[in-house]
C-alpha cells in the first residue's frame, strides 16, 4: 500500500507489551530476590527483555534501511524526540543531586554532623574514580572522531573510532565494578552509601546502555547501514554518550571529590 504522505505510520508489534511485562517481571523479581534470595523471575524477566530489545531494534533496523521508512520528516521528528529523551534523563539524575545536596549541605545529629557521615571511609577520589574519569572524557573523543569520519566518508577511522569507543565504555563498567567490589562500604551504609550508590549505580546502567547503543551502531557501519549523510542512528546515540559523560563529571565533581 502506498501513502501519499512521508509520514511512518507503525505497523502493530508485541514488543511494547512484552518490554512492560519483562520490566514489571525485573522489578517484581528483584524484590523477591532480596526478601527470598530467589532470583527465577528477575532472571526470566532479564531474558524476556533481552529477547524484546534485540527484536525491537532489528524492526527498527530494517525500518530504516531496507524499507526506507525514514524519510526526511520521519529523521526530524526521531531527533526532536531523543532531545525530549536526554531531557527527562536529566531530569531524572536532577534528582539524585537533589537527594546527596539535601543529606550533605546540612547533615543531621544522625549523621554526627558532618559529611561524609561519622563512621564512613569514602573512596579516593583520586584513585580508580580519575582513572574512570579520563577514560569516559577519552571515549567522548573517539565517538566524535567517529563521527567526523562518518561525515568525511572515511569508513575504515569511522570504525576505528567506533570500536574504541565500544572498548572504552567496556573498560569503564568493568573499572566501576572492581570499585564497588572493593567498597569499604555498602548501599545499607546511612544516606551516603545509598546517595552513592544509587546515584553511581544508575549511570553505570546508563553506560551499559549506551555502549550497547554504540556496539549495534558498529555492527550498522560495518554492514554499510550508514552514510554521510543518513546516519541518525549513530548520531543518537553519541548524542547519548556524551550526556553519560556529562552526568559522569558531575558525579566525579560533587559526589567523589566534593562529597569526600
Amino acid at each position: 500500500m502506498t501513502h501519499q504522505h512521508p509520514y511512518h505510520l507503525v505497523d502493530q508489534s508485541p514488543w511494547p507489551l512484552t518490554g512492560a511485562i519483562s520490566a514489571f517481571m525485573m522489578t517484581s523479581g528483584l524484590i523477591l530476590w532480596f526478601h527470598t534470595s530467589t532470583n527465577h523471575l528477575f532472571i526470566a524477566g532479564t531474558v524476556l527483555l533481552l529477547i524484546t530489545i534485540i527484536n525491537w531494534w532489528r524492526d527498527v533496523v530494517r525500518e530504516a534501511t531496507f524499507q526506507g521508512f525514514h524519510t526526511l520528516v520521519v529523521n526530524n521528528g526521531l531527533r526532536h524526540g531523543m532531545i525530549l529523551f536526554i531531557t527527562s534523563e536529566v531530569c531524572f539524575f536532577f534528582a539524585f543531586f537533589w537527594a546527596f545536596f539535601h543529606s550533605s549541605l546540612a547533615p543531621t545529629v544522625e549523621l554526627g554532623v558532618c559529611w561524609p557521615p561519622t563512621g564512613i571511609q569514602p573512596i579516593n577520589p583520586f584513585l580508580v574514580p580519575l582513572l574512570n574519569t579520563a577514560v569516559l572524557l577519552s571515549s567522548g573523543v573517539t565517538v566524535t572522531w567517529a563521527h567526523h569520519s562518518i561525515l568525511s566518508k572515511n569508513r575504515s577511522e569511522a570504525i576505528q573510532g567506533l570500536a574504541l569507543t565500544v572498548l572504552l565504555g567496556v573498560y569503564f563498567t568493568a573499572l566501576q565494578a572492581w570499585e564497588y567490589f572493593d567498597s569499604p562500604f555498602t548501599i545499607a551504609d546511612s544516606v551516603y552509601g545509598s546517595t552513592f550508590f544509587v546515584a553511581t549505580g544508575f549511570h553505570g546502567l546508563h553506560v551499559l546502555i549506551g555502549t550497547s547503543f554504540l556496539l549495534v551502531c558498529l555492527i550498522r557501519l560495518i554492514t554499510f547501514h550508514f552514510s554521510n549523510n543518513h546516519h541518525f542512528g549513530f548520531e543518537a546515540a553519541a548524542w547519548y554518550w556524551h550526556f553519560v559523560d556529562v552526568v559522569w563529571l558531575f558525579l566525579y565533581i560533587c559526589i567523589y571529590w566534593w562529597g569526600s
